[in-house]
C-alpha cells in the first residue's frame, strides 16, 4: 500500500471530486423538461451509487486501519473519510424522502384536482425541495471537507500557492483607472504580449 501524503491527498482528493459529481446529478425540483418517471429512476440510482460511495469510503478507513505500517499523517485521513460517511449518508437519507414524495404524487395523480389531494400534493413537493436542498448542502460540505483534508494531508506546491494567490488578486477594471494608467496599461500590456 502506498500510504505516502500525496497518494492519499490524492484519494481525498478524488473522492471529493465523487461527492461533487453526485451534487451534480441531484435533480432539479420541477424540471419540465423530465417526466416524474424519469426523475423517480434518477434518484433510485443516485441512492444506489451513495451507497457505494459510502461503501467505498468504509474501505478506505478499513485499507488505512488495517495497515500495519501507518504513517504518521494516516489518522487524518482515516478521520477524514470516516467523517465523510456522515454527509454521504444524509444526502443518500435525503433522497430516500424525495423518492418517497414522487411515489405519493404518482400515487395521487389521478385525485389531483380533488382540494385535500392538491394540498398534500403540494405539501409533497416542498418536502423534495427541502429534501433536495440537504442533499445539496451535505454533497457540497462532504465534498469541502475533504478537499480541506487533502490541503493538511499533502500542502500544495509553494509555487501552485503562489499561482493561486496571483490568480485571486483583484485587478481593477479598465474603467476604473485613472486616465492616464490606462495608456500605460494598454502598451505595457502589447510590450508583453510582443516580447513572447
Amino acid at each position: 500500500m502506498d500510504n505516502s501524503p500525496i497518494s492519499d491527498a490524492l484519494a481525498l482528493r478524488a473522492t471529493a471530486s465523487a461527492f461533487d459529481a453526485q451534487r451534480g446529478k441531484l435533480p432539479v425540483p420541477g424540471d419540465p423538461h423530465r417526466s416524474p418517471d424519469a426523475v423517480a429512476v434518477a434518484v433510485a440510482r443516485q441512492i444506489s451509487e451513495l451507497g457505494k460511495l459510502i461503501t467505498d469510503l468504509g474501505d478506505e478507513v478499513l485499507f488505512r486501519a488495517a495497515d500495519q505500517g501507518q504513517a504518521p499523517h494516516t489518522a487524518r485521513v482515516i478521520t477524514s473519510f470516516g467523517a465523510a460517511v456522515e454527509p454521504a449518508g444524509e444526502a443518500a437519507s435525503a433522497l430516500g424522502a424525495v423518492a418517497h414524495q414522487l411515489a405519493f404524487l404518482n400515487q395521487t395523480e389521478s385525485l389531483r384536482d380533488q382540494p385535500d389531494a392538491r394540498d398534500a400534493r403540494e405539501a409533497a413537493v416542498r418536502v423534495m425541495e427541502d429534501a433536495l436542498a440537504t442533499a445539496d448542502a451535505a454533497l457540497h460540505g462532504g465534498a469541502n471537507s475533504l478537499y480541506s483534508a487533502s490541503a493538511t494531508v499533502s500542502p500544495p506546491s509553494v509555487r501552485l500557492q503562489a499561482a493561486r494567490s496571483r490568480s485571486t488578486t483583484a485587478v481593477p477594471a479598465m474603467g476604473q483607472l485613472p486616465s492616464g494608467v490606462t495608456t500605460a496599461v494598454a502598451s505595457s500590456s502589447d510590450r508583453l504580449a510582443r516580447g513572447r
